[in-house]
């Protein structure tokens, strides 16, 4: 298990990550530029080295009831990837970087049957394919992803 203290350093060498003391000496880390409401990617670390992560659109992580995973045993690899993750799943895509003279934006996403969905961004609308079907159109890619969150999947 690892030290509070390594687990601090492991949390803070994310520059994406604002360091947010609380009570009790324990330390929370915000996401800023989150596209949800949710800012928390690191969730009451406390000097016992007990605190959370949020991983509720991860797959192949037991989650409470806030979408929080305890990461007291996690090894370093394990707490890297973890909040790598979590990060990704919450940071914005830079849409207005997509250029009609550009190759068009294509996204895959996957669930935890292995099930691949492609989200595509075309006369500026968001659709969501599955293999030649349309199995959604959407005004913006914050919808488009958070409809294939609801169901089941993450960026590949």
């Amino acid at each position: 298990m690892l030290t509070f203290e390594e687990k601090l350093a492991i949390i803070e060498s994310f520059p994406q990550l604002k360091r947010k003391d609380v009570s009790l000496g324990r330390i929370n880390f915000h996401f800023e530029e989150s596209t949800s409401d949710k800012k928390n990617i690191v969730y009451h670390l406390h000097p016992n080295g007990n605190g959370f992560v949020y991983a509720e659109h991860l797959l192949g992580y037991p989650t409470n009831d806030k979408g929080m995973v305890n990461i007291r045993d996690f090894s370093e690899d394990e707490l890297r990837h973890i909040i790598e993750k979590s990060i990704q799943s919450l940071e914005p895509k830079a849409i207005e970087d997509i250029q009609s003279d550009e190759e068009p934006f294509e996204e895959k996403w996957i669930n935890r049957n292995n099930f691949t969905l492609v989200l595509l961004h075309e006369d500026d609308m968001w659709n969501v394919y599955a293999g030649l079907n349309l199995d959604g159109t959407f005004n913006s890619y914050e919808e488009a992803a958070e409809y294939l969150h609801e169901e089941g999947f993450s960026r590949i």
